[in-house]
């Protein structure tokens, strides 16, 4: 059950807002390290989860490295204090500036998603006198099974080199003066909630490394991605992924030379069941077809359920009377700015409160000012 010392004094805080439970996060965060750390895997926090500065500076005080995909997520990065040589940065689109920022600071890798990105990196490397470290990002061509619009593995994905030019890209490479080609890089998807699709990753991974090891190809890095989905449904039965299990699955699949060192970034699965969303209701209203509640905050503080029609737990907080069948929406002019169609919720008024659980990844990081709102504050428990 939703749980927060900082609800004693609701009432005099301003909805809506994002509340941080510190020690779910900190509890999360020793278990990724137990299981990661036993199979000697390095971890990178995926920032665009969630880049709120106190949940980053926990994060680094667990030296775990960084996954960017934009220079100002490189730059918040390097500026609270994460060491470049854990950091690396993806992204299919670039700018010249942003792949400067990551040469000058000399991080772990760029991964790389066309050959002309490589040409690009090369040419602005050259300009700095530097050998710039890159990896190649690989679409192995794998469904996740996950929504279409987070799935990232397949050919009709916008990521990532192809198999079939696979080979031109490592060739061109050994032609430039200026990158150093020092791993390879994988990412099938998010919100995975099942094994196979790893198991199929390993599969393909094993073939690719094989075959590229066997025309000379030197490899340091083999960069599995993330994806690891949370438990949305009830999130109290699944505070802490199993990370234990994640990783199994990569050691028992995974056939690679000891000498490679594989890495992962994971970020929903870190941050997910640590945030909440907090939100007052303004009023309900009914008809013979549907009961509506009218909340405070809308698509501007939570964008996945009108973008993915996604599902988040919500509760009310202030109400203990019998369950009704509501319709909960924000305030937004938009028929999309709708947190759940059919949610069943003790019999709620007007200045009830309402958690929406699970919103740690993709929440506050996602937030806009459309309808001119302001972004709401973000609170953090003391424990």
């Amino acid at each position: 059950m939703f749980n927060a010392p900082l609800l004693k004094t609701i009432n005099d805080v301003n909805t809506p807002y994002y509340y941080y439970d510190t020690k779910v996060l900190v509890d999360t965060l020793n278990a990724l390290n137990k299981a990661s750390v036993s199979k000697n895997y390095h971890v990178h926090y995926a920032m665009k989860a969630n880049s709120n500065i106190p949940i980053l500076n926990l994060i680094k005080e667990h030296n775990i490295g960084i996954d960017c995909v934009s220079g100002n997520e490189l730059t918040l990065a390097l500026k609270e204090g994460f060491e470049a040589s854990k950091i690396a940065f993806a992204g299919v689109g670039k700018t010249d500036d942003e792949i400067n920022l990551a040469i000058e600071h000399d991080i772990l890798s760029i991964n790389c998603e066309s050959i002309q990105e490589i040409q690009v990196i090369n040419e602005l490397a050259q300009l700095q006198n530097k050998v710039a470290n890159i990896s190649i990002r690989i679409n192995p061509d794998l469904d996740a099974g996950t929504h279409p619009n987070i799935t990232t593995g397949t050919q009709l994905n916008k990521f990532g080199i192809s198999v079939e030019t696979l080979d031109l890209a490592i060739d061109i490479c050994k032609d430039l003066r200026h990158v150093n080609l020092n791993g390879i890089h994988f990412h099938i998807g998010s919100q995975i909630r099942s094994e196979m699709p790893y198991v199929q990753l390993c599969k393909k991974v094993n073939t690719i490394v094989k075959s590229l090891l066997s025309k000379g190809v030197n490899l340091d890095v083999v960069n599995l991605g993330g994806g690891l989905g949370i438990n949305y449904n009830d999130p109290d039965s699944e505070m802490i992924p199993n990370f234990e299990n994640f990783f199994s699955i990569f050691s028992d699949n995974l056939s690679l030379p000891k000498n490679i060192s594989v890495h992962f970034e994971l970020g929903r699965s870190i941050v997910g069941q640590c945030g909440s969303l907090i939100t007052k209701t303004l009023f309900t209203k009914g008809n013979d077809l549907k009961q509506f509640v009218i909340v405070d905050a809308g698509m501007t503080e939570l964008m996945r359920p009108a973008l993915y029609n996604s599902f988040h737990k919500i509760q009310n907080l202030s109400s203990t009377k019998p369950a009704k069948m509501y319709e909960v929406v924000g305030p937004i002019c938009e028929t999309t700015d709708t947190f759940d169609k059919q949610v069943l919720l003790p019999e709620t008024v007007r200045g009830d409160f309402l958690v929406i659980r699970s919103v740690g990844a993709y929440g506050e990081v996602m937030a806009s000012n459309y309808n001119l709102r302001v972004k709401p504050l973000a609170y953090y428990s003391l424990n």
